[in-house]
């Protein structure tokens, strides 16, 4: 069974929660000036980089592949590189050129109800109860509601709705990256950080070459989105999500959704005077009255 959050996990959960809120806004402003894939494979690189030294100036060294553990470890990190990384930031920097960057984030609240079935499959101790099954019907609800209709009745016209749904694939990425993480065999997690944004950055960089070619030099603002998305919500992040999925579950890692969708309407419609669609707050409240649902604790009988 997971482990009780501690207070640090707490810190690290808002902190996660402020910086991934921040991004939604920051790919709007990379949208200036590059295109969607290079934005991906740009901040993927920038992670892998701004790692691979900490852990060489660290004296750390990247997971072996001669052990049948750390062929695993591999594996998991080209997982957690693929899933956590490279195709939920696609996806989110496609979906942001026809939604608001608001709108993306409000997705990632959905994260949980991907991570709940997920983690009653995979994860010990991590059961769908009656309670879990109404509150990601609930959830599911308010899915539905967000995105509207009319995208699952697309013909492949409207980009807005392919958009949306793109959000939303995204959020299904994040939470099979953090049953990967989890899953993970015991290893230190500056390496395993290091090694999933390597097999990330070795995936996009030449998807991102092959299908929009070598970017021109923008101007400061994209530039300088780009390398805050590389630095904080990619290296960093990276970081402190497999730190809190490896000491207090997938399940606990994906309540920082509940802050993220809040952070990412603020910073979009105060910063960017971005206008969101009637129907979000609406989502919002079906989706999170799932995820409280879901993480309300039974009484206890005893006291502790």
């Amino acid at each position: 069974m997971s482990d009780s959050p501690s207070g640090a996990n707490w810190a690290k959960l808002l902190f996660l929660g402020v910086i991934w809120g921040a991004s939604f806004m920051a790919v709007s402003l990379a949208l200036r000036g590059f295109p969607p894939m290079t934005i991906a494979a740009l901040r993927i690189l920038i992670g892998a980089l701004c790692l691979l030294a900490v852990i060489r100036v660290m004296g750390i060294q990247l997971p072996t592949l001669r052990t049948h553990d750390g062929r695993i470890i591999w594996a998991c990190a080209f997982g957690m590189g693929f899933f956590s990384n490279a195709l939920p930031f696609t996806l989110l920097s496609w979906g942001q050129t026809y939604v608001a960057s608001g709108f993306a984030g409000v997705c990632m609240a959905v994260v949980p109800l991907f991570v709940l079935p997920l983690a009653h499959l995979l994860v010990p101790g991590e059961h769908m109860t009656l309670r879990r099954t109404i509150s990601f019907l609930i959830g599911f609800a308010g899915v539905v509601v967000l995105i509207g209709l009319d995208a699952f009745r697309s013909a492949g016209t409207d980009f807005e709705s392919l958009a949306r749904l793109a959000c939303l694939g995204a959020a299904l990425c994040y939470a099979i990256g953090s049953i990967i993480t989890r899953l993970c065999p015991k290893v230190n997690m500056l390496s395993l950080s290091a090694a999933a944004l390597l097999c990330g950055a070795a995936m996009m960089t030449p998807a991102a070459l092959w299908a929009e070619g070598m970017p021109n030099l923008p101007a400061i603002q994209p530039l300088a989105a780009v390398i805050y998305l590389g630095l904080l919500p990619t290296a960093l992040a990276q970081v402190l999500l497999v730190q809190v999925a490896r000491s207090a579950g997938p399940a606990f890692l994906s309540t920082v959704n509940y802050q993220v969708p809040v952070w990412s309407v603020i910073f979009g419609a105060a910063l960017l005077g971005e206008t969101l669609p009637p129907q979000l707050f609406a989502a919002l409240a079906l989706i999170l009255g799932g995820l409280l649902l879901s993480r309300r604790r039974r009484p206890r009988t005893a006291c502790p």
